[in-house]
C-alpha cells in the first residue's frame, strides 16, 4: 500500500483513485474465481469486464472525496450481472448440465462465497479510500506548510529550518536510543531463549530418567506379581494335600499384604514426625544464631564498657600523677587487676564466648608487650575496642562480605573485585586472591624454576648483603610468634627469600625494610616462591624503580608529594603542624618503605594490603592521609611538639574501626586523580635532584679535603705505634 502511495499523482487524483481500485478488483476476482465452487472457472470468466476499463486522465475528473461510496457499488453491481449473462451466453450446453445436475444447495453455498468474496473487496476498496483521503489531507497539509515558508521572510525561514534541524536530531537520537534499546533487548532475549533451551533439554533429560525409572518400577511390578501369581512347580502331590497348599499360600500372601499395609501406614507416620522435627530443628537453630548475635552484641558491649574502664583509670592516674597515697596504691592495683583479667568463663547456658585471645589469627600479638605500665594500659584499651569492633562487625558486614567472595567464582580485572578488594579480602580467600594478583604483576619476568636457580646461585657464592640479612632477621616482627619462636620455620624461608631477591636484583641487593615487605608475603601465602613473587611485584613493578636504592630518591619525593596533599586536603591539621614544627617525614617516611607493616593493626594492615596489591602506590597515599583525618581531632588537641611526636609514634596503633577508616580513604578522600600524583612527582623531582648532587659534590670535597690533609696526632695523645711498642 505505501507504495501505491508513492505513485500517486495529486494532479489527476480521481482517475488515479479509479485505475488503482480497478487493479485491486482484477486482484481480487482473480482470486475469488480461484477458489470458487466447480462449474463456475472458465477462460472467459478471468477475461476482465469491459464496464471496468480504466478511464482516461481527464483534468475535470470530479473529487471522490465528494461521493467515494455509490460508484464502488454500482460498478460491483454491473461486474456481477455481466459476469453471469456471459456464463450463461458463453455455455449454454454445459450451464444447463451443471443445473442439472447441482443441487439447490450446491448455488446457495457459491452465491454465498460470491457474496463474501464481495463483501472483502467492498471493505479492502473502503479501506483504500480512507487511506487516498488521509494522503490528500497530508499532501494539502503539506502544501499550506510550503506556502507559508514562502510567504515567510528570511529570517522566520531560517528559524524554521533550524525548528526542523532540531526536531531531526531529536528524531536521530530517539532513533539510536532506541536502537540500544532493541539491541539490549534482542541480547536479554538471546539469553532468555538459551536459558530456556537449557532448562527444556534439562527438564527432557529428567522425563526420561523418569520415564525410565517408570519402566524399571513396572517390570519390577511384574515381575513381582506374577511371582506371587505363580507358584513354583511342586511335585505332584495328591489332590487334598494341594488344595491344603493353595490355602496356605493364600494365607501367607494376605499376611504379607497386610505387613505391607502396616509398613506403609508406619512409614507415613515416620515421614511426618522426620518433617515435624526438622521443623523444630529449624526454629532451634535459628533461636541458637539470634542467641549468639546477643551474645555477641552484649560480649563487645562489654568490652566498649571495659576499655572506658580502663581508660578512666588511666585520667585517674595522669590526674593524681606521682603522689604516694593511699588513693594511688588502690589504683595501681585495680590497673594490675585489669591487665591481667580475661573473659573466659561461660555463660550459665552454656555458651561459649570468644575472648580475647593472646595471638591473632596470623600470630601477631593482639596486645603489644611494652615496658612502661602506660601503655600496656593503652594496648589493652585498643585491643578491646579492636575486639568489640570485631564482634559488632561480624554480623553486619564480615558475613554479606564472605557470601560474596565465595560466589565470585574466576578472578578477573573488574569494577566489582576492585570494591571487593577495598572491602578486604577474608582469610579463607586471601591466598588465592594474593597468588592471582602478583601472577597477574610479574607474569612478564615469572619463569619456571627462576627461584631455585637463584637458591642454588646463593649456596654457591655468599652475597654481600647476606650478613645484613641475617642481622635483619631477628629484628623482624618481634611482637609475632612465627619469627620468634626459636623452633618456626618462618625465619628459614624468610632468609632464603630474600637471598634469593638479593641475586634477582643486583641494584638493590638489599634494603632493610624488605624483610617486612616479604615477612607479611609468607604470613600469608606461606610458600617460600609465591613470598618471592610478591617481593618482586613490589618492588619491581609497584613502586617506582629507585624506591629502595641508596639514595631513597623516590621515597624522598613521595614524602614531599605526601606534604602538598596534606596541606590541600586537611589544612587545619598541617597549620597546627607547622605551628609546633613538627615533620611528619620523620613518621611517615617508614610508612611507605614497607607500606605500614609495622603501623597499623594486622586486621586492617592486610586489608590496606588486598587492595595495594591490586591498586598501586595510590593506595598508600589514600591511607596515609586517611590515617590522619582519623586522629585529626586528638592531634589538635595536643600543643606542645614533644606531645605531638610521642602520640604520633603509637597514634596508628589505636585505629581498630577498619570500615570508618576505609570509608574515609576512598570516600572522603575524593577526588584522587592519579594525574595529579604523577604531576606533583615530577616537580618534586625536578627539585631534589639538583639537592642531592649538590649533596654528593659537598660530601666528595669534604673527603677529598680531608684525605688531603695528615692525620695530626694531639700532644697528650699517644699513637698507635707507640701503644704498640709499650705492649
Amino acid at each position: 500500500m505505501p507504495l501505491a502511495l508513492q505513485n500517486i499523482s495529486l494532479k489527476h487524483l480521481g482517475t488515479e483513485i479509479q485505475n488503482t481500485m480497478y487493479n485491486i478488483r482484477g486482484n481480487r476476482q482473480a482470486s475469488g474465481t480461484g477458489h470458487g465452487p466447480p462449474g463456475e472457472d472458465s477462460p472467459l470468466s478471468r477475461e476482465p469486464p469491459r464496464a471496468e476499463q480504466p478511464l482516461p486522465s481527464d483534468p475535470s475528473t470530479p473529487d471522490p472525496a465528494d461521493s467515494p461510496k455509490p460508484t464502488p457499488k454500482s460498478s460491483l453491481t454491473a461486474n456481477l450481472l455481466q459476469k453471469a449473462k456471459r456464463q450463461n451466453n458463453t455455455f449454454p450446453l454445459f450451464a444447463e448440465g451443471l443445473t442439472r445436475n447441482r443441487t439447490a444447495q450446491e448455488k446457495v453455498l457459491a452465491l454465498e462465497q460470491q457474496v463474501l468474496m464481495l463483501t472483502k473487496e467492498l471493505k479492502s476498496q473502503k479501506e483504500l479510500v480512507r487511506i487516498l483521503h488521509k494522503a490528500l489531507e497530508a499532501a494539502q497539509q503539506e502544501k499550506r506548510a510550503s506556502s507559508a515558508y514562502l510567504a515567510a521572510e528570511d529570517k522566520d525561514r531560517l528559524e524554521l529550518v533550524r525548528h526542523q534541524v532540531r526536531q531531526i536530531a531529536e528524531l536521530g537520537r530517539r532513533l539510536e536510543a532506541l536502537e540500544r534499546e532493541r539491541e539490549s533487548l534482542a541480547q536479554t532475549a538471546s539469553l532468555q531463549e538459551q536459558q530456556v533451551r537449557e532448562l527444556q533439554q534439562h527438564v527432557q533429560l529428567l522425563m526420561d530418567k523418569n520415564q525410565a525409572k517408570q519402566q524399571v518400577i513396572c517390570k519390577l511390578s511384574e515381575q513381582v506379581t506374577q511371582t506371587f501369581m505363580r507358584p513354583p512347580p511342586q511335585p505332584s502331590v495328591p489332590s487334598g494335600t494341594a488344595d491344603r497348599d493353595v490355602l496356605s499360600q493364600q494365607e501367607k500372601m494376605e499376611h504379607l499384604k497386610d505387613d505391607i499395609e502396616a509398613y506403609r501406614t508406619q512409614n507415613h507416620f515416620l515421614n511426618s514426625e522426620i518433617h515435624q522435627v526438622t521443623k523444630i530443628w529449624r526454629r532451634v537453630a535459628e533461636k541458637e544464631r539470634a542467641l549468639l548475635m546477643k551474645c555477641a552484641y552484649l560480649q563487645a558491649k562489654n568490652c566498649q564498657v571495659e576499655s572506658k574502664y580502663l581508660a578512666g583509670l588511666r585520667r585517674l592516674q595522669e590526674t593524681m600523677g606521682s603522689e604516694a597515697n593511699d588513693c594511688s596504691e588502690l589504683l595501681r592495683q585495680l590497673i594490675q587487676e585489669a591487665l591481667q583479667w580475661e573473659a573466659r568463663e561461660a555463660s550459665a547456658e552454656g555458651v561459649e564466648l570468644s575472648p580475647i585471645s593472646e595471638y591473632d589469627e596470623y600470630g601477631f600479638l593482639t596486645v603489644p608487650n611494652y615496658e612502661m605500665e602506660d601503655l600496656k594500659l593503652l594496648a589493652k584499651i585498643q585491643a578491646l575496642e579492636v575486639h568489640s569492633h570485631h564482634l559488632l562487625a561480624h554480623e553486619a558486614v564480615e558475613r554479606p562480605l564472605r557470601e560474596r567472595w565465595a560466589a565470585l567464582g574466576d578472578l578477573t580485572p573488574s569494577v566489582e573485585l576492585k570494591q571487593l578488594l577495598r572491602a578486604g579480602v577474608p582469610r579463607e580467600h586471601r591466598p588465592r586472591v594474593w597468588r592471582w594478583l602478583v601472577h597477574l604483576r610479574v607474569q612478564h619476568l615469572w619463569s619456571p624454576g627462576r627461584y631455585q636457580e637463584l637458591l642454588s646461585r646463593g649456596q654457591a657464592h655468599e652475597h654481600p648483603a647476606a650478613r645484613q640479612i641475617e642481622l635483619d632477621l631477628n629484628r623482624t616482627f618481634p611482637n609475632n610468634k612465627h619469627f620468634t619462636c626459636p623452633a618456626s620455620s618462618y625465619p628459614d624461608k624468610l632468609r632464603r627469600v630474600l637471598l634469593a631477591f638479593s641475586w634477582q636484583n643486583p641494584t638493590i641487593g638489599y634494603c632493610q625494610g624488605l624483610n617486612r615487605l616479604a615477612a607479611i608475603a609468607l604470613l600469608v601465602l606461606e610458600e617460600e616462591e609465591c613470598a618471592f613473587w610478591c617481593l618482586v611485584a613490589i618492588v619491581e613493578t609497584i613502586m617506582p624503580a629507585d624506591y629502595y636504592s641508596k639514595t631513597l630518591t623516590s621515597s624522598q619525593v613521595d614524602q614531599r608529594v605526601l606534604q602538598d596533599l596534606l596541606s590541600e586536603k586537611l589544612p587545619r591539621l598541617m597549620a597546627h603542624l607547622a605551628q609546633h614544627r613538627v615533620d611528619l617525614s620523620f613518621i611517615t617516611f617508614n610508612w611507605f618503605l614497607v607500606v605500614f607493616a609495622d603501623s597499623l593493626i594486622s586486621n586492617i594492615l592486610l586489608r590496606v594490603w588486598d587492595a595495594f596489591l591490586y591498586e598501586g602506590i595510590k593506595v598508600v597515599f589514600r591511607y596515609a592521609l586517611a590515617i590522619f583525618k582519623y586522629n585529626e581531632e586528638e592531634i589538635l588537641r595536643l600543643h606542645d611538639g614533644l606531645e605531638i611526636y610521642q602520640y604520633l609514634r603509637f597514634f596508628t596503633k589505636t585505629i581498630c574501626n577498619s570500615q570508618k577508616l576505609m570509608n574515609i580513604a576512598f570516600n572522603d578522600m575524593n577526588p584522587f586523580p592519579m594525574k595529579q600524583l604523577r604531576q606533583l612527582r615530577t616537580a618534586h623531582r625536578e627539585q631534589l635532584e639538583p639537592e642531592l648532587r649538590e649533596l654528593e659534590r659537598l660530601k666528595a670535597e669534604y673527603l677529598e679535603t680531608r684525605n688531603s690533609q695528615a692525620p695530626a696526632v694531639p700532644e697528650d695523645c699517644a699513637s698507635e705505634d707507640e701503644v704498640e711498642g709499650e705492649a
